[in-house]
């Protein structure tokens, strides 16, 4: 890569980076071949997302000796969506590209992300087709993939997979925190984005050590209610506490007058009875699981006609590719 960069960068690379001191500089070399292949200014954004030992100085020597590389630092570890937030507000580029920092993505694979988004698609994601970990991950990884393709309808064999291109456009419209960044591209398909996977090489790790383990797929199916939550009812909310709130209400309504119907048989006495306990709370609860719902579509109400700057992500703009008509979320192909 050059010493310098005058022009304004048309892609943006953004690398998120925790301990991975060892790995740094062997991905910028191997960047810098990449990046040399692509027609097009790039800069490069790594975000030190709190590292803890070397990553930081090797980042700064980087920095010293390419005018386009450039280190956003956190003061301390928030997060893999934070950081990828972080870099994505300082990239200028109107295409950016996501890596991760151990090395076992590929950049020889950027100049066919880039391809491919030229070619009409909005995020274009990798599919690590022959992915080197260990089995454990790689099953859980299944597991995973296999749970939020029949929840989400979003089609992708790798949906957690770091290496994507995406037009700025999309980024414009995404709210990472927590552990959203697995769900970027269902959270991007639920705005109408064009979505495309294609296989990219991946490598062993082999420095430091992965940062997640087992653990990492009950915190994505927790986060996968929370994606569920936002994009299926996030404008219609009493669709969700109110169908739950009626389902209770009958169920209470058909056991009470189950009960009656033995009282007034002249069966024994039914206020000793847990199946009356049970239908009088189903009543309560989904009474106000209503309620709620009722004062959530009111608020959003209030929000919506104060404020209707949610529109502008609906709308495709007239240089994107995104057809303003597709609503249906749309499915991934290699």
């Amino acid at each position: 890569m050059a010493a310098a960069q005058a022009e304004t960068p048309r892609v943006s690379v953004v690398i998120p980076a925790y301990n991975e001191e060892e790995s740094l500089r062997p991905l910028y070399t191997r960047l810098a071949e990449a990046l040399g292949r692509v027609e097009q200014a790039a800069e490069v954004i790594f975000v030190d997302d709190g590292s803890t030992d070397r990553s930081a100085e090797v980042l700064r020597a980087l920095a010293a000796e390419d005018a386009r590389v450039r280190v956003v630092t956190l003061r301390t570890n928030l997060g893999k969506a934070v950081a990828l937030a972080a870099g994505f507000r300082q990239a200028r580029g109107e295409i950016v590209v996501t890596l991760d920092a151990d090395l076992q993505d590929d950049p020889d694979e950027i100049p066919r992300l880039l391809t491919a988004i030229e070619a009409g698609s909005d995020l274009v994601c990798g599919w690590r087709q022959s992915r080197q970990d260990v089995w454990r991950k790689r099953v859980l990884s299944r597991i995973y993939n296999a749970v939020t393709r029949v929840t989400t309808g979003v089609v992708l064999h790798d949906l957690n997979c770091g290496f994507k291109a995406y037009r700025r456009e999309v980024l414009t419209h995404l709210r990472l925190y927590g552990d959203l960044h697995r769900y970027i591209p269902v959270l991007a398909a639920w705005r109408g984005y064009r979505l495309r996977e294609i296989p990219v090489r991946h490598h062993p790790r082999r420095h430091g050590r992965s940062k997640y383990g087992t653990a990492r797929l009950f915190h994505g199916l927790l986060d996968l209610l929370t994606v569920l939550l936002l994009t299926r009812y996030d404008r219609r909310p009493l669709h969700l506490l109110g169908g739950t709130g009626l389902l209770m209400i009958l169920v209470g309504i058909a056991i009470n007058m189950y009960l009656t119907g033995l009282w007034l048989l002249g069966h024994h006495p039914i206020g000793t009875r847990p199946l009356l306990w049970l239908g009088i709370l189903l009543l309560i609860v989904g009474t106000q699981c209503v309620f709620f719902g009722l004062l959530a579509e009111f608020l959003l109400h209030l929000h919506l006609q104060a404020d209707d700057r949610y529109l502008d992500a609906l709308i495709a703009s007239p240089s994107s590719s995104t057809a303003s008509s597709r609503t249906s979320l749309p499915t991934g192909g290699s």
